[in-house]
């Protein structure tokens, strides 16, 4: 009991030091009710997950906007969050945007390109850079306005996790801790953890961290060089290797009558390229 009362305090504490929360309608979905996410799981060298979110744009000639923020460098170039992957594959209309001062993103003279941005990308890094610098911004409230336009965001690695309505691995300390001092994402997907990189670097198991504290949410997983495409409640698996689903139950391709899985507190399974799941139902779409 006392365990819990701790962790109910360290939740709450970091919860109140995560900066400010955007206030959005309910809906329905799980995802967007209107676009489309791209959520990749770091290391994306996949030409097609990037041609992938120019379709979704609108075509080459679509405005996207590019967010390198999450590396957490002192500058950037034109070519930053792969921008310069963007131009290379024909998108004429690239722009890369980038503050780390949230009364700077609060401005409508910086957050200007987001107002006709049909397409948004999120760089790696660490996540939690993101949150403080554009958390209940005006930029951030422009992020949801270019999804409710019918447009795509996409993201790699600490972009994929910012899309989440918890934030995993938001810890300014180091990666490694899954529920740190920032813990409210951006919540493109709602009552969701994301985590990335998950079988390069052995983090199969390390969602559990996150469930044990927040029961309630669905755990999703994506190994690198694989996205996880998402509109109102269908996600789908393109590209790569794997992506893992936390939801207290048990799916394999072969059936699992004769199998013997763990209980709901540890157990998960693989969807792979062009496998959908219901985020609502939350079940594999056979």
């Amino acid at each position: 009991m006392k365990g819990f009362i701790q962790s109910s305090i360290l939740a709450l504490a970091a919860l109140a030091s995560a900066g400010p929360v955007l206030e959005r309608a309910s809906s329905a979905y799980v995802g967007p009710e209107n676009g489309t996410l791209v959520i990749i799981g770091g290391n994306a060298q996949d030409d097609a997950i990037y041609q992938r979110i120019i379709d979704l744009a609108g075509g080459p000639d679509a405005p996207i906007v590019t967010i390198p923020t999450a590396e957490g460098s002192p500058t950037y170039d034109n070519n930053a969050a792969a921008a310069g992957t963007f131009r290379r594959l024909g998108a004429k209309n690239v722009t890369v945007l980038h503050t780390y001062d949230p009364k700077v993103a609060d401005t409508e003279e910086f957050a200007a390109p987001l107002r006709s941005a049909k397409g948004v990308f999120f760089g790696g890094g660490r996540q939690w850079r993101l949150v403080d610098a554009y958390a209940g911004t005006l930029t951030e409230r422009l992020f949801h306005d270019v999804l409710d336009r019918g447009g795509v965001i996409g993201g790699s690695s600490a972009g994929a996790s910012i899309q989440g309505s918890f934030l995993a691995r938001g810890d300014t300390a180091n990666n490694q801790i899954l529920v740190g001092d920032h813990q409210v994402g951006f919540g493109f997907v709602k009552d969701v953890a994301i985590d990335q990189h998950v079988l390069v670097r052995g983090r199969q198991f390390d969602m559990f961290d996150i469930l044990k504290v927040r029961p309630e949410l669905l755990g999703i997983a994506i190994d690198e060089n694989t996205a996880l495409i998402v509109s109102k409640n269908e996600a789908e698996v393109y590209r790569g290797t794997y992506v893992i689903i936390y939801d207290g139950t048990f799916w394999a391709r072969e059936g699992s009558d004769l199998k013997h899985p763990p209980d709901s507190s540890s157990v998960f399974y693989f969807l792979r390229n062009g496998d959908k799941y219901d985020l609502g139902k939350r079940q594999v779409i056979v």
